[in-house]
């Protein structure tokens, strides 16, 4: 059993009051038997979140910050052949302007359904396919797009963009003028598109642009047994509901924490791995010497302890 947890840690200031005043009685007495620590160093301005890294490694795919190719891995996992083709995960977003940036606000808020979003597909298409582009339909707020300038592509998770100035996460590079360009055209064609005047009229906010994710080529890729993934504390985090994060965090300390804690006592392999908005790291059991486990060892840290570098 290994269970990834993403955005484990707060980033904000407002936070840090909440994460030293949660009680987490599992994660505390899983700590002590959890000693060997593996760190996944990095900062808040990589282009790739630590939770992001954690899961290529685990999957074994590889490439750069921003150039983990989750798009080509969607592309097979819905039947297509990417085998040639560089792909990148296109989102149906909304960029909201205020007085001093421009945010992206997080695309479940759009509440667009499938009808709504072959639409707008359809709409901007012809931008892409003129370009040399092929486009599919995934879901309604995803949707892939291949073409040989998306090859290693750095591009900005979601996860990093969401709720943030969107100025600091687009590519300024020359390999990104074409995306670039699109995106304008996209904003221009949308602005006036009667399916976000519709949407607007039943006061739903209108999708007035995409976001290009997950670029590059298609990798062999296993799925290990085992792996889970629990992204309860993803949405509180990114809506700064830190309330919301805690009562999240609560509960996941009861359930699969609790489950992780049995598996440990059962003589199972287990690891959990915790993610922040920097750094993850990675816990496993250690061996402990004859003479560590009769004086109890060193002590262990406490949860916030352990979180809030990450």
């Amino acid at each position: 059993m290994h269970l990834v947890v993403p955005f484990a840690a707060p980033l904000s200031e407002a936070a840090r009051p909440v994460l030293q005043s949660l009680s987490l009685p599992v994660l505390e007495g899983l700590l002590p038997q959890l000693g060997h620590r593996t760190l996944d160093a990095g900062d808040e301005w990589s282009l790739s979140p630590p939770h992001e890294r954690v899961l290529a490694r685990e999957l074994g795919l590889a490439g750069a910050d921003g150039a983990l190719p989750w798009a080509a891995r969607e592309a097979v996992r819905h039947g297509l052949d990417p085998a040639e083709l560089a792909w990148g995960l296109l989102t149906p977003v909304h960029l909201h302007v205020g007085t001093e940036q421009v945010s992206l606000l997080d695309p479940a808020a759009l509440r667009l359904d499938d009808d709504e979003s072959h639409a707008l597909f359809a709409a901007v298409e012809d931008l892409f396919t003129s370009e040399g582009f092929t486009l599919a339909w995934l879901d309604a707020t995803r949707w892939l797009a291949a073409h040989g300038s998306l090859l290693d592509l750095p591009t900005a998770s979601l996860d990093r963009v969401i709720g943030r100035n969107v100025d600091r996460w687009l590519p300024d590079i020359p390999a990104a003028r074409l995306i670039r360009r699109l995106q304008n055209e996209v904003q221009m064609l949308l602005y006036t598109h009667p399916i976000n005047e519709g949407r607007e009229a039943r006061g739903l906010l209108p999708v007035n642009s995409l976001w290009l994710s997950g670029c590059g080529r298609r990798q062999a890729a296993a799925q290990p047994p085992g792996l889970a993934v629990d992204d309860r504390l993803r949405g509180p985090a990114l809506a700064e509901d830190w309330a919301a994060w805690a009562e999240a965090w609560r509960a996941l300390d009861a359930g699969p924490l609790a489950a992780l804690n049995d598996a440990l006592r059962r003589g199972e392999p287990a690891t959990l791995t915790l993610c922040g908005e920097r750094a993850a790291v990675r816990l496993e059991p250690a061996a402990r010497s004859l003479w560590q486990r009769l004086i109890g060892g060193s002590r262990a840290p406490r949860p916030a302890e352990l979180l809030e570098p990450l």
